[in-house]
């Protein structure tokens, strides 16, 4: 349950969004965000599913049963994504 509530908090805090603002997107209170944050509770089904649309992961990444986390790219241009593959290629051989 840790993972997934420190999975949690880094993509809501990388969005710059309060636990207010994700509980107001979920229809939840704000408590249920902080629980889940902190490892007191786990979302339903269909909730994890709608956060995972939110952050645009899969619900395997949430629960820390996948570290692959995917990048929206729609809107770019292909020489914009060309030159991001690129960019990741280069950190991986760090």
């Amino acid at each position: 349950m840790v993972d997934f509530g420190n999975t949690l908090r880094t993509l809501r805090r990388k969005e710059d969004m309060t636990q207010a603002e994700l509980a107001r997107r979920l229809d939840l209170t704000k408590s249920v965000i902080s629980a889940y944050e902190n490892g007191l509770r786990l979302p339903s089904y269909d909730i994890l599913i709608h956060i995972s649309k939110i952050f645009h992961v899969s619900t395997d990444y949430l629960l820390g049963l996948e570290r692959r986390q995917e990048i929206d790219l729609s809107g770019l241009t292909d020489e914009e994504i060309s030159a991001l593959l690129q960019l990741i290629k280069a950190m991986k051989r760090k």
